[in-house]
């Protein structure tokens, strides 16, 4: 499919440029022109296609299962991970969200499944992983996302943490018994979807142009293998050190995606490498910031070392394992 993509970039690195095939700069040049063409190929189609599928549950509906099966906890807890893969979801939605979840009276620990779920198992990062990396990386990556979730929801619900949530949440109410929620047509949808998907590519592809750059740096100064004595599965603190770097860094998965591709490249295990982009995306410093808004130090505090800690494991159980 982007066979036209290589060629290109040869034409214009090789040809145009007139560098040398072997030369350092050459190799990170054409790493990043065909890495950038065909990277955002393939966000505008999996960002259009999933955004379209995903406008069938808006946050609205999701809240309204949630509360319908806040009876069956174990249930709710699933329900609420899988929800999070296909309901839209950013950092500024956190909040009213969660405002809107302990509103309708869903228990706290299932509010925290979807809150985990929803930034981490992304489901752009999901497409992109499939396209780059194949099944297996991609089934690994929804599988152990989720199972944090779960995981995180019922240890958070279980240790009785309501306490610690900001009183004026409980105070706040959502009157929307009654109101209808507008159907859109498939005209609608199909035009939201692309409004969508162009905002979306306007606000992010910043990081993912300073992904495929630190990728093509990688690609052509840093030679394959390099970094497995220092992060391969032989160094028992890599994935431990993957996740304390990957926490304070702000990016999303589109943009970390190439980075991935690159650290395995590398010599970077692969569940090292899928535990930092974990913690990238599902602890990020602008998500915690507004999580504080509704969460007091305390449990925000928990909230990060359970999830961070389920970060970790996954990340060691898979480095054991990929092969």
């Amino acid at each position: 499919m982007f066979t036209w993509t290589q060629n290109l970039a040869d034409w214009l690195i090789y040809s145009v440029f007139n560098l040398a095939k072997d030369s350092k700069l050459g190799s990170a040049l054409n790493f990043f022109i065909y890495d950038t063409i065909k990277i955002f190929i393939l966000l505008f189609l999996i960002i259009y296609a999933i955004t379209f599928i995903r406008s069938f549950f808006p946050p609205e509906k999701t809240r309204k299962i949630l509360a319908n099966k806040k009876g069956h906890t174990f249930l709710a807890h699933i329900l609420a991970a899988l929800l999070g893969i296909v309901t839209p979801f950013c950092s500024c939605s956190a909040v009213p969200l969660f405002i809107g979840f302990v509103e309708a009276g869903i228990p706290l620990g299932v509010t925290f499944s979807y809150l985990v779920a929803a930034p981490m198992v992304n489901e752009v990062a999901l497409g992109l992983l499939y396209s780059l990396f194949g099944l297996k990386i991609a089934l690994i990556y929804i599988a152990s996302g989720e199972i944090i979730a779960i995981i995180s929801g019922l240890i958070l619900g279980k240790l009785g943490l309501e306490k610690y949530v900001e009183g004026y949440v409980y105070e706040i109410e959502l009157n929307d018994e009654g109101l209808e929620i507008p159907i859109p047509t498939l005209n609608e949808r199909l035009r939201d979807a692309w409004v969508f998907t162009l905002d979306l590519i306007k606000k992010i592809w910043i990081y993912v142009v300073i992904g495929i750059a630190i990728g093509g740096f990688m690609h052509g100064w840093i030679p394959k293998d390099a970094l497995a004595k220092y992060a391969g599965k032989s160094n028992p603190f890599a994935v431990l050190v993957a996740v304390l770097f990957g926490i304070p860094l702000y990016s999303n998965a589109a943009g970390v995606i190439p980075l991935v591709s690159e650290l395995t490249r590398a010599g970077v295990a692969m569940g090292t490498a899928l535990s930092f982009m974990m913690a990238v995306t599902a602890l990020s410093i602008p998500e915690m910031i507004l999580l504080r808004k509704v969460l007091k130090p305390k449990l925000l505090v928990i909230f990060v070392t359970i999830v961070g800690c389920g970060i970790i494991f996954t990340g060691y159980m898979f480095n054991f394992i990929i092969s």
